[in-house]
């Protein structure tokens, strides 16, 4: 008995798809993404925006006269103060208005377009670097559909801290603080963030790894921002037009209201957008535009070490925050020979280098600046002593811990180039601000003195190392609390001794706790004690990380 079986006609082979809509699905990354970030938007926007009001009321108190006001526009009226603000023209009528415009649109550029590049690559490269790109691509998701959301979302971003400022500074109330004015104002901010949305768009194409693609494009916003200060400060104003923050600054608000150089800001981030997603076409998901290097294949005795694995990974923002440290400290440097110029007709100012302490005006000015520089130093440790969380949330940590080695030699590693980095880049900053101080002082022993300066807030970024580690080894979802230590420093050890807040708010930041030299003298105490408190909140965090479970993917 036999049996026959159909068989079935051989079916032609299945053509390609071709076409296709390259954004379906942009809408519901959009409200994915807006989802995300619905309490780092709204605290990135309201933080410009309440600092920019902020400085406009403390304007009012510092200078209420007329008299006052041209003070410091004659003061401002020199190289390092122009490069410092911005383009002279503001000088020629220093209402409340052009004050506001000439020292803070430079400042706040950089802070929008560093607003700006965190957003794209955290919703395209940082995607794609996790996996969960290639998971939503999987589904009716256009290949421009990632790229499409992240602009929006920063352009929304802009346009809303742009309609607060434009509102916000337009009911002051002040001297030169008109509504049109306001509003172009706004517009300024809003244009130089969507420009470097825009070259964020195109960075993230060009490497695999998202602190990469944020790292080129930082580095744009400082090559900006050295090219406006160059053009206003020299001779060669053209330099200025290279720079998206130097047509920002050439508006003029609450001066001219100058509307036009917008459009090259807005033909520019056009033609940058442009590029992006024509880029986002010659690469596959994941991979980036620039091959990888290959290694050699045979690991070197230091990276077989983890303090070795640890240092090359870090590598790349240690050199980053020391040669941007070095520079800043340059840069007031520069102008430490004109502080007492500068600030002797200012009583407001005058009343907190007193308070300071100092032999003149210049050790008091020097120890505030120190505390700016030692703050952006904390923000360099806050990121090192958190890239432990990243690896595991990255899974790159369980195959780590998987081999003999240890979960505190793992995260003992990178907080050792955590601290020492922190000291490395306050040892640049003080170099920098002590060569360039003593040079513009003609006192060479101020070197030293800003050198030592500078290396005393090394305790204090070592505590905010510790607060960092608590956080990652007993509440790892909460470590972008972290953020909160160097920011409160800031606020209360900056912009406090002006605004005069109570002694006990600055004994709650640790940089509060360090002796402000060069105007103070030096006391050990707090600086051990600064050194303990440290060393037991590191051995608090590596006791909660060996307790816990690890995140696995």
């Amino acid at each position: 008995m036999s049996t026959s079986t159909a068989t079935p006609a051989p079916q032609a082979p299945a053509r390609p798809v071709t076409g296709g809509n390259a954004l379906a699905g942009t809408r519901t990354l959009l409200r994915f993404a807006l989802r995300r970030d619905r309490i780092r938007l709204p605290v990135w926007v309201l933080a410009l925006f309440l600092g920019t009001l902020m400085t406009a009321q403390n304007y009012k108190t510092l200078y209420p006269d007329a008299e006052d006001r041209a003070n410091v526009a004659e003061t401002m009226d020199s190289p390092a103060g122009l490069a410092m603000s911005g383009p002279r023209h503001y000088l020629d009528d220093y209402n409340f208005g052009a004050m506001l415009a000439h020292q803070m649109i430079g400042f706040m550029a950089v802070l929008v377009g560093l607003m700006s590049v965190l957003i794209i690559t955290r919703h395209t490269r940082a995607e794609e670097e996790t996996g969960r790109a290639e998971l939503v691509r999987s589904t009716v998701v256009g290949r421009h559909a990632h790229l499409a959301s992240a602009l929006t979302v920063a352009v929304l971003a802009n346009l809303a801290l742009a309609l607060l400022l434009a509102v916000g500074l337009s009911g002051l109330g002040m001297d030169g603080i008109d509504a049109s004015g306001s509003v172009l104002y706004g517009a300024t901010h809003a244009a130089v963030g969507i420009v470097f949305a825009a070259v964020a768009a195109v960075t993230v194409q060009i490497t695999a790894h998202a602190r990469g693609a944020s790292g080129m494009a930082l580095a744009v916003i400082g090559l900006a921002y050295v090219l406006r200060a160059a053009g206003d400060s020299g001779d060669n104003a053209a330099l200025s037009w290279l720079s998206p923050i130097g047509w920002a600054q050439r508006t003029y608000p609450y001066v001219d209201d100058n509307w036009l150089p917008l459009l090259l800001c807005l033909a520019l981030a056009v033609a940058c957008a442009a590029a992006g997603f024509v880029l986002s076409t010659r690469r596959d998901v994941g991979a980036g535009l620039r091959p990888e290097k290959l290694g050699s294949p045979v690991a070197s005795n230091t990276l077989s070490t983890p303090l070795g694995f640890a240092l090359r990974l870090h590598r790349g923002m240690l050199i980053g925050f020391g040669s941007g440290l070095f520079l800043m400290g340059v840069m007031y440097g520069s102008i430490l020979g004109d502080a007492e110029s500068m600030l002797e007709d200012i009583d407001q100012i005058q009343e907190a280098l007193e308070q300071v302490g100092g032999a003149t005006i210049t050790e008091s000015f020097a120890s505030i600046v120190m505390v700016v520089l030692a703050v952006v130093a904390a923000v360099y440790v806050t990121m090192a002593a958190l890239r432990p969380r990243a690896e595991e949330t990255a899974g790159r940590a369980e195959p780590l811990l998987a081999t003999g080695l240890s979960r505190s030699r793992w995260v003992g590693s990178h907080l050792a180039v955590a601290m020492g980095g922190g000291t490395f880049v306050l040892l640049l900053a003080g170099l920098g601000f002590g060569i360039s101080g003593a040079a513009s002082t003609g006192d060479a022993g101020l070197l030293w003195e800003l050198l030592g300066a500078a290396l005393a807030y090394a305790p204090a970024l070592w505590v905010c190392v510790g607060v960092a580690v608590v956080l990652f080894g007993w509440f790892p979802r909460a470590t972008s609390a972290a953020w909160i230590v160097p920011v409160y420093a800031f606020v209360v050890g900056y912009l406090g001794q002006i605004l005069q807040f109570p002694d006990w708010m600055n004994n709650l930041s640790p940089l509060g706790h360090v002796p402000q030299l060069p105007a103070a003298d030096m006391s050990w105490t707090p600086l051990l004690l600064l050194t303990l408190i440290a060393a037991g909140l590191v051995w608090l965090g590596l006791l909660g990380f060996r307790r816990r479970d690890l995140e696995t993917k």
